[in-house]
């Protein structure tokens, strides 16, 4: 899901929402702002961007 505000602080370097704004908009991250006008990331696009693979839930599997 979205990472924590921890994590998007160490990712940016920076503490102060505008900043890390800024920086991910510099680097091409996409992100959301809540209702706080902090960012909010995925982590899975992260993930894919800094070339690993999300894990996926297993759903149930069909066996025939």
């Amino acid at each position: 899901m979205f990472m924590t505000a921890d994590e998007v602080a160490d990712m940016t370097g920076y503490v102060r929402p505008k900043e890390q704004v800024r920086w991910l908009e510099a680097e091409r991250f996409g992100y959301v702002l809540d209702s706080d006008g902090k960012p909010k990331v995925l982590r899975q696009v992260v993930i894919a961007r800094l070339g690993g693979h999300a894990e996926r839930k297993k759903g149930p599997e069909l066996r025939l």
